[in-house]
């Protein structure tokens, strides 16, 4: 396993100090960073926004001392010839800042964090802003950074929060962003889906990987056919663990061929069978158009973007 840092306090302590320096960054898709990268060139980095946002190399003297000084104490710095390079990332979102892997996230077990999350938070809160009832037990499963759970957690006060995960990387980030955020009830599980945890939930939340990735990565490889694998599975395993009132909100990439769109179909029949009233819609009708060149999407129109809303009646 990779390891990210080696501190959380001293981690803490820099995310501290960049917020007093009013740090922000917005992540972007690793198509668009690796463009703002060959952009750059060889040149290093100008300000924090480059050596915590867009992982460029820098010099140490780029940096106030006490933030030169917190970041090798968190031990997120590694050399690059003569500059340095952070382990890490800092991203903004819903007023937070998440901690998440260095730009490229090719490690088997990076935490990813990317426009998708920031989607994915987006559609949870809308759901929250809407629910009449309370979510006393929630999960993210699959949580990566935390940062759906986490935002859970902020409207949800009292609720016990579950992050799951079956990357150990992935739990350890999400645990210090909870800290980060200031939210209690939060409790990291390693789990593959729902197999490790007990008991039945008010709100189920996930964005699992959707993409046929050769390498594996498990923030990115979603299995079956076409990259449903995994959003499917976890329709069928929320569906047996919601309470009565409880609701599955599920963010994830569909592939459509030859107009039709074969996650949608299944993922609605497993609803109904389970008894669940369900709706779906495309959030984005056409996102990643560049994995459309790899040949195991010959036979795709486009690659969606959509949210499935599940709920158990009372």
């Amino acid at each position: 396993m990779s390891t990210l840092w080696t501190s959380d306090d001293a981690l803490a302590a820099l995310v501290d100090a960049l917020r007093a320096r009013n740090y922000a960054f917005t992540t972007v898709t690793p198509a668009t960073h690796a463009h703002v990268a060959r952009r750059m060139g060889d040149a290093p980095a100008r300000s924090l926004r480059d050596v915590l946002g867009w992982s460029r190399p820098f010099a140490e003297d780029l940096l106030p001392p006490d933030i030169f000084g917190l970041m090798r104490e968190a031990g997120i710095l590694v050399s690059a010839g003569a500059l340095w390079r952070a382990t890490i990332r800092l991203s903004s979102l819903d007023g937070e800042l998440f901690v998440h892997a260095a730009y490229p996230p090719t490690a088997q077990d990076a935490v990813f964090f990317g426009p998708d999350t920031m989607r994915f938070v987006a559609c949870v809160t809308q759901y929250l802003a809407g629910r009449e009832a309370p979510v006393r037990r929630a999960v993210d499963i699959g949580c990566g950074s935390g940062a759906a759970g986490i935002a859970v957690a902020k409207r949800a006060p009292g609720a016990e929060v579950l992050l799951v995960d079956i990357n150990p990387n992935a739990l350890r980030a999400a645990t210090l962003n909870a800290r980060l955020a200031g939210v209690t009830g939060t409790v990291p599980v390693t789990s593959d889906l729902l197999a490790g945890t007990d008991g039945a939930f008010d709100l189920v939340v996930s964005n699992p990987p959707f993409m046929l990735d050769a390498q594996g990565r498990t923030y990115r490889h979603g299995g079956g056919e076409f990259g449903e694998g995994l959003s499917l599975a976890v329709v069928e395993a929320a569906a047996e663990r919601l309470n009565p009132r409880g609701a599955l909100v599920l963010f994830t990439g569909s592939v459509i061929v030859e107009g039709e769109d074969p996650f949608r179909e299944a993922a609605l029949t497993a609803c109904a069978r389970a008894g669940l009233s369900a709706q779906y819609r495309e959030y984005d009708p056409d996102a990643y158009g560049e994995e459309l060149a790899d040949p195991i999407y010959a036979r795709a129109d486009r690659i969606a973007l959509a949210v499935l809303v599940a709920t158990r009646e009372a």
